[in-house]
């Protein structure tokens, strides 16, 4: 369908300086893009420029210099560091002989090789297909069906239309089948909201750590490398959090400058768990020099996706590979944890998380002292189940007193569950633990 030139597995790597802050990206970047893609940079070439040319994206001079470099290593694909207009990538090929990619594309490449799940896969395929859409500007005279003359007179559509109409065909076709996947992951989202059960959302810049600090926490087995989008597929396990109960944690997909718009949209289905979730747990490579302008980058994204008003909590991850920085919770003026310095890779500060996220989460516990008399003794045993009981003992009257801490969600499904509520038993009620709360 594309007449286009094979890539293949050496490359001319292009970075542009520009004065515009909006349009700069960081060719260390680009190099870590690249091998993470599982290409060879035989050469990297770069210039500067105040604005974009029209033809090549760069100048004609550097244009041709490009096309020499290619000769030169006998590469087989040309990869800027920016994103390409369609007429640019093509004069760039006619003037280079092999394949040119952009920003864009080879991000939906590294995705591309990573999509292991059916949904994942649909996802990439989608957004690449939207990519290349606008692509399909090649010239296609030798199949042209709009000819004159009797027994020439073909359907009156051209190759080029065909080819547009089988795309939009597609297009549709995997839109649908992610939306039948979108009311899978709604109902599965709206069980959870019924049975109360919060959610954790992973999310940072990629190769941030969020896999290697989601096994950490889950023991999971989640695929996690020093590499950029080692994750694509979202995963979703189940941990245990003191006087929190059962919470989802959820590892998504990491995020980059300028991330394609069409990635964006086409994993909606998948970044709507961290539109969902209670909380953000944002996790930043503080050992980066650049982590202050990545964490603004996923902030944007956040905000792109609707979840940017969601509470997070920071966490301050490869504090290996600095020196003298210790594992610790930072608090606001409240007291709440805002930031969480550890190593996921060295498992260091873990416990700091654990205790961090109950105070997150466990902002809606109740106290309460309960009275049970030896008629409603059946009550200790579901109370022991619950592993709330704080303290015990028995009065003269043979009455059972019990300190209670638990989440407010259990304590009202307990409440509609039982014939005769706890409420009933109170006897004394934490009310400073209750105005905590309610602030």
């Amino acid at each position: 369908m594309f007449d286009r030139y094979e890539a293949g597995e050496q490359a001319v790597l292009v970075h542009v300086n520009f004065a515009d802050e909006n349009s700069k990206e960081e060719l260390a970047e680009l190099e870590l893009l690249v091998s993470s893609a599982g290409v060879n940079a035989a050469d990297v070439l770069t210039t500067s420029r105040s604005a974009p040319h029209a033809k090549y994206f760069v100048g004609s001079g550097k244009a041709e210099e490009i096309a020499a470099a290619v000769k030169a290593h006998d590469a087989n694909v040309v990869i800027f560091n920016h994103a390409l207009s369609p007429s640019q990538e093509r004069n760039l090929e006619s003037i280079c002989r092999c394949r040119v990619l952009d920003r864009t594309g080879l991000i939906l490449d590294i995705f591309a090789q990573r999509a292991r799940t059916h949904e994942g896969k649909l996802q990439v395929e989608l957004a690449q297909l939207r990519h290349i859409s606008t692509r399909l500007i090649r010239g296609w005279t030798h199949l042209e069906r709009q000819k004159g003359g009797i027994g020439l007179r073909g359907p009156g559509e051209t190759q080029l239309e065909t080819d547009r109409r089988l795309l939009r065909g597609r297009i549709k076709s995997i839109i649908r089948r992610l939306e039948k996947v979108q009311r899978q992951r709604e109902q599965g989202r709206r069980s959870r909201k019924r049975a109360e059960i919060p959610t954790v959302s992973l999310v940072g810049y990629t190769n941030a750590g969020k896999s290697t600090l989601f096994n950490q926490i889950t023991d999971a087995h989640v695929y996690a490398a020093d590499q950029l989008f080692a994750t694509l597929d979202p995963t979703l396990r189940k941990i245990e959090l003191q006087d929190v109960g059962p919470a989802i944690l959820a590892d998504t997909v990491g995020f980059i400058r300028h991330l394609p718009h069409d990635l964006v949209a086409a994993f909606k289905a998948t970044l709507q768990e961290t539109q969902e979730a209670d909380l953000l747990l944002h996790v930043v490579d503080v050992s980066d020099a650049r982590y202050r302008e990545t964490m603004d980058e996923v902030n944007e994204v956040l905000d792109e996706i609707e979840a940017g008003d969601k509470q997070q909590l920071l966490i301050c991850n490869k504090i290996d590979n600095l020196e003298e920085v210790k594992p610790r919770i930072d608090r606001d003026d409240e007291g709440m944890p805002i930031r969480v310095w550890l190593s996921a890779r060295e498992a260091v500060g873990l416990e700091l998380l654990s205790e961090a996220l109950t105070e997150c989460l466990a902002r809606n516990m109740v106290d309460y002292t309960l009275r049970i008399p030896p008629e409603h003794s059946h009550l200790r045993g579901v109370l022991f189940d619950l592993n709330c009981i704080a303290e015990e003992s028995y009065d003269t009257n043979g009455d059972w007193m019990v300190e209670v801490r638990m989440p407010a969600t259990d304590w009202n499904k307990l409440e509609k569950r039982l014939d005769k509520g706890l409420s009933e038993f109170v006897e004394y009620e934490d009310t400073v633990a209750q105005h905590d709360n309610d602030n």
